[in-house]
């Protein structure tokens, strides 16, 4: 049974309660000033520097955003973070091209369909269980047609690997995972990432938990969760999902 903690409150204060050394995996989605009700200022520079310490030796800090948008121009959060990131011992294990299928249209630049997920680690002996996370082949009946090896499948039995673009929907007005929470992950998201960058048993920590897809992930996955989120009514929603196991 996966160990599961829930906390009300403000991550950077409830945080100094989480021994450092003690996380696996920090997966999370800050708020970072794109208009939503909960989207409140916060110094994601501090917030990198407040967290990187929770996080053990082999573990990876993996930090889903996309563009804040201020009088119809676009500032890239992962790329304006990078070097803090650096300055906290962590290295880019991958930057990942989530793409979906809706959104906003625009009428003044393309319409934006997709945010990043950026994988960084402190070394290399980071987990990174590639055959849990493996989709079919294109062509999974491809032989060699020539050397030794000619008659025997030339790929991988158990699928390819996933590639640096996912397109996977988001969690839009339709969907069967909405809440009521505007910024919602898809849990097949967080899934794939849970089940590549953790092992069973692991610790893995969202400091803005949103409406807990993170938390139902690592329930299902056998990971231990520890999420904290600071609006009372997200809480619940959290809450009533992952106790519930939905």
């Amino acid at each position: 049974m996966s160990k599961i903690e829930l906390i009300q409150g403000d991550c950077l204060e409830k945080m100094k309660d989480i021994p450092d050394g003690s996380i696996d995996c920090v997966i999370t989605s800050p708020p970072y000033q794109v208009g939503k009700k909960y989207d409140e200022s916060i110094d994601l520079s501090n917030f990198i520097t407040v967290c990187s310490p929770k996080i053990k030796l082999n573990g990876v800090f993996i930090f889903q955003v996309g563009n804040r948008v201020d009088k119809g121009f676009i500032y890239p959060i992962d790329i304006l973070t990078y070097q803090d990131f650096i300055k906290n011992g962590f290295n880019l294990v991958n930057r990942v091209i989530w793409k979906f299928g809706h959104g906003l249209h625009c009428s003044n630049r393309f319409s934006g369909r997709y945010e990043t997920v950026c994988i960084y680690a402190k070394n290399k002996k980071h987990v990174f269980n590639l055959d849990s996370v493996r989709i079919p082949q294109k062509y999974p009946n491809k032989k060699y047609y020539k050397g030794n090896k000619k008659g025997e499948l030339s790929c991988n039995p158990l699928g390819k690997n996933p590639e640096d673009v996912w397109d996977i929907p988001n969690v839009k007005n339709n969907h069967p995972e909405k809440t009521n929470h505007p910024c919602q992950f898809p849990e097949k998201l967080v899934s794939r990432l849970i089940s590549c960058f953790t092992n069973e048993g692991g610790v893995v920590f969202d400091p803005f938990m949103g409406s807990g897809t993170t938390g139902v992930a690592c329930k299902n996955l056998n990971r231990n969760f520890i999420g904290i989120e600071l609006d009372p009514e997200y809480f619940k929603i959290a809450e009533k999902r992952i106790n519930e196991n939905i």
